[in-house]
C-alpha cells in the first residue's frame, strides 16, 4: 500500500501533490495551493515554495533547515479560494519535529489567483 500524501489527503504524493510539484498542474483553489505548500516543506521542494509565493512578498532565496520534519497538518477553516473566486484564506496548524521536540506552527494565510494561477500573499 502507498503512504498518504503529507499534505494529510488520502491520495499518495506523486498523484496528489507531487503533481503540483512537477508542474504537470496548477493547484486550482486556495486550499490545494496551501496543502501543496505545506508538502514542499515535507519533501524538501524550495523551487515550488517561492514559485507559489506572490512576487510582492517573495523572499529573494529559501532554505529548508533539514533538522525540521513536517510531520501533520490540520486546516482549520477558509474563506473563499475555491474555483470561481480569485481571494482565499487558509488557517491551519503545521505541526513539526525540530531536533527531537514536537512543535507546531498556526497561520490563516492569504492567497490570491492571478492570470489563473494561485499565489500565496502572506498572513492575515
Amino acid at each position: 500500500m502507498t503512504n498518504p500524501c503529507p499534505c494529510g489527503l488520502p491520495e499518495p504524493y506523486a498523484a496528489c501533490c507531487g503533481r503540483f510539484h512537477r508542474g504537470d498542474q496548477h493547484a486550482p483553489t486556495a486550499e490545494l495551493l496551501m496543502r501543496s505548500r505545506y508538502c514542499a516543506f515535507a519533501v524538501g521542494e524550495p523551487e515550488y515554495l517561492l514559485a507559489t509565493w506572490h512576487p510582492d512578498t517573495r523572499p529573494m532565496r529559501l532554505r529548508l533547515d533539514p533538522a525540521q520534519e513536517w510531520t501533520r497538518l490540520e486546516i482549520l477553516g477558509r474563506t473563499g479560494g475555491t474555483l470561481l473566486q480569485n481571494e482565499g484564506t487558509v488557517e491551519f496548524r503545521a505541526h513539526y519535529r525540530y531536533r527531537g521536540q514536537g512543535e507546531a506552527q498556526y497561520e490563516n494565510s492569504r492567497f490570491v489567483r492571478e492570470d489563473g494561477r494561485w499565489y500565496y500573499v502572506g498572513t492575515v
